[in-house]
């Protein structure tokens, strides 16, 4: 039988967009405690007050909390348990510009809107009743409010319920992923204090057509990874006087760029399916200030996706790339001298310059091997200089670190170094040859076949949740070779960042996502449509935990 859900869900989700709590401010910590509040208020949890937990995040210059409850079903004495997962925080709400005042009053908002000259199909969207706009409407907190529901439904009654139901709200999803992090030796302990038997996570991040026109309604049983490749291009520096004695790295970081981004042989396929290319998210040198001098360094970074590659293949086959793209670009520097030199009436000698690119690794090694422990002590002093910083974003802190280990080499002829200068977010799907998983795939496919007669649009599977989310943390199929070609090539590693992949691997918890449609998630048209999301995703996550044997 259908839940009547609507109602509830969408009075809940308006209480939480009016919450605002934008990722790296306040609202994120005072999302968490009146979420808290809310549910130790449940009947259930007033009984219940130690199973109801507002989690500070570790290891974090920020003040923020998790918000975490289980409900223990007295059906019978199953400790299998399922994680009902999500997150609090949104992006920010500049995009608004003179609407911003209202980005988290939907009622307000959509009265604003119809003041507006929109596209039709939003116009179309916004008289029709069945969209709610708003920041955080649509990512995610239809998705966690769709999931307090179900906490609430099985809170009330618990003898439908065999086994375990814990809801997790994590903050920080936005951003670096702090709230996930922290839950998991939170989760590692209660496996064994609780005897937790996670058999499944659903997360409830939104979902969006893949394609103009499209109408289907994608569940995903798994996620995309993502990595942040990064090249430091150190060159030679000059006189703008005598440009061609030198060598800019902002001609080669062009000529990356030119090579690396929307690549489409650089997309990575499995189980037919496809990631996007990789495309730059920075790019800029490293001189403080103007003169007259060319830069020394300058550097990028991309988002890179996978379905299957490991972090040590991208680097592998990124570090190919680069050196055609260094090639290409002496190349190119090589025949506009010839030209200079044609126009001047002279035939200039060759400039010489070699590509050449090392891995941060490799790079490390190199100089542990020429300078030994007082190098390993000078970059550690180093590292714990820029940690003072505490508002220094972990990606230009990787680009410092490894410019500073750059000043211990012998050899400073030109070069690109690569690394990884944020966290790796796992790429994660279900395979039938994993029983857990195989059960869930079961589980999934039978409640969308039941539940697709109550909705006129398809509701269609697909292996990779195509944006990054923190689903990536709570499983993972990286050997430890993988995840060490990650930590190896990452300078703030263990410093500015730690990621507990081998706790991951031991909770290695089988994911799917059943998340609210909408769309222009992070736009300011951001909207949820509410009958899918508010009638079919509780009543489809439900059955999901039924068809599991909960």
């Amino acid at each position: 039988m259908m839940l009547h859900s609507r109602e509830e869900i969408v009075h809940i989700t308006k209480q939480l967009v009016h919450m605002e709590s934008v990722v790296n401010t306040d609202g994120e910590k005072t999302i968490a405690s009146s979420l808290y509040s809310i549910i130790s208020n449940y009947p259930y949890f007033r009984g219940h007050a130690d199973q109801v937990f507002l989690q500070p995040t570790a290891n974090d210059s920020m003040e923020r909390y998790n918000v975490l409850a289980f409900v223990k079903g007295t059906k019978g004495n199953s400790n299998r348990t399922v994680i009902l997962m999500g997150h609090l925080d949104t992006v920010d709400t500049f995009d608004f510009q003179h609407l911003q005042h209202v980005a988290c009053s939907p009622e307000e908002l959509m009265e604003h809107l119809k003041e507006e000259q929109l596209p039709s199909t939003v116009k179309a969207d916004l008289e029709s009743g069945d969209w709610l706009f708003g920041r955080g409407a649509l990512d995610m907190k239809s998705g966690l409010a769709s999931h307090l529901y179900l906490l609430k439904y099985y809170a009330n009654h618990p003898e439908e319920l065999e086994g375990n139901l814990l809801f997790l709200a994590a903050c920080d999803e936005e951003d670096s992923s702090h709230g996930i992090l922290s839950a998991i030796p939170l989760l590692k302990s209660w496996k064994r204090e609780q005897g937790f038997e996670y058999v499944a996570a659903i997360n409830s991040d939104f979902v969006a057509p893949a394609f103009a026109g499209d109408e289907n309604r994608y569940i995903y049983k798994g996620t995309v990874g993502k990595l942040l490749p990064t090249f430091l291009v150190l060159g030679a520096e000059t006189h703008v006087g005598s440009c061609f004695e030198g060598l800019d790295p902002n001609f080669i970081v062009a000529e990356l760029t030119n090579h690396i981004n929307y690549n489409p042989h650089l997309c990575d396929e499995a189980h037919g399916e496809m990631t996007h290319p990789p495309v730059s998210l920075k790019q800029t040198d490293l001189k403080p200030a103007y003169t007259t001098q060319t830069a020394l360094a300058a550097y990028v970074y991309y988002n890179f996706f996978t379905h299957s590659w490991s972090p040590a293949e991208v680097l592998e086959t990124l570090k190919g790339e680069a050196y055609i793209a260094f090639e290409r670009a002496i190349e190119k520097l090589q025949q506009r001298y010839q030209q200079f030199g044609q126009l001047r009436g002279k035939s200039p000698a060759p400039l010489g310059w070699k590509p050449r690119v090392l891995t941060y690794e490799e790079m490390e090694n190199r100089l542990i091997e020429e300078h030994g422990e007082p190098f390993i002590q000078h970059m550690q002093a180093f590292k714990d200089f820029l940690l003072q910083q505490e508002n220094l974003d972990t990606r230009l802190f990787s680009v410092y670190v490894v410019e500073e280990a750059w000043k211990w080499m012998t050899d400073k002829t030109p070069a690109i170094i690569l690394f990884y200068a944020s966290l790796y977010s796992p790429r994660v799907d279900l395979s039938e040859d994993n029983e857990k998983e195989a059960t869930l795939i079961k589980a999934l496919e039978k409640a969308v076949t039941e539940i697709q007669p109550n909705y006129s649009h398809p509701l269609v599977t697909r292996n990779f949740f195509p944006h990054i989310s923190d689903m990536s943390f709570v499983a993972i199929r990286d050997s430890q070779a993988d995840i060490q070609a990650v930590t190896q090539n990452s300078p703030s590693w263990g410093s500015k960042h730690v990621v507990p992949y081998e706790d991951i691997r031991d909770l290695n918890i089988p994911v799917i996502n059943i998340g609210p449609y909408g769309m222009d998630a992070h736009k300011r048209l951001e909207r949820v449509e509410m009958t899918y999301s508010f009638e079919i995703v509780p009543n489809l996550t439900k059955r999901v935990i039924e068809l599991l044997g909960m």
